[in-house]
């Protein structure tokens, strides 16, 4: 596989090949567009490379606050993500961390294959939005267009987003213990 750059018109993403990528997708309400254009404006007298930072910083807390309606709360639909994600981990990419939170979804995988980053967030996307609508007896859009990826560059780094995605419901103050946290690969009551 070629490693290609590419956008859909705001985030770039790196189609690496069979590379760990550490994965966040959102809510379409979890970051409102007024938040957003006001840190535009805060952080427009900073460089490029500090302005990217704290807006990293920011949506990270923004998120973890649980901004929108938070549809993920809902069992129901929680259970719907978390099925998507289980469903083609060793056959289209290899899982090694997730965690389902109230407004949006981390994963860090391996595509495999000729399954690209895009085409395998793509699937998660469409097929989890069409079945929370219908659960949630809702229309309209559902997940934020974009996501974010990260290719993992060595060991450590993949130690830091493992760590990272399973306890992000303890830092975001949702349960004590990461193995508490229902819809997360690090769960306790989960069957191995």
């Amino acid at each position: 596989m070629m490693l290609t750059w590419h956008t859909r018109g705001y985030l770039p993403h790196w189609d690496a090949g069979e590379v760990p990528q550490a994965i966040t997708f959102r809510l379409a309400d979890s970051l409102p567009t007024i938040v957003l254009e006001q840190w535009r404006a805060e952080l427009a007298p900073l460089d490029d490379g500090a302005a990217s930072r704290e807006r990293r910083i920011r949506i990270e807390h923004a998120l973890d606050s649980g901004l929108g309606e938070a549809r993920l709360s809902d069992a129901r639909v929680a259970a719907t993500v978390e099925d998507a994600l289980l469903h083609f981990d060793g056959e289209r990419y290899r899982l090694h961390a997730w965690v389902i939170m109230p407004n949006h979804v981390h994963v860090v995988a391996t595509p495999l294959g000729e399954w690209t980053l895009a085409k395998i967030v793509h699937s998660w996307k469409s097929f989890t939005a069409t079945q929370a609508n219908a659960l949630l007896g809702r229309s309209g859009v559902f997940w934020a267009r974009e996501y974010f990826d990260r290719a993992i560059r060595d060991d450590g780094h993949f130690a830091n987003a493992v760590s990272y995605v399973v306890m992000n419901p303890v830092k975001a103050g949702l349960c004590a213990r990461c193995e508490d946290w229902r819809f997360s690969s690090a769960w306790s009551g989960r069957k191995s």
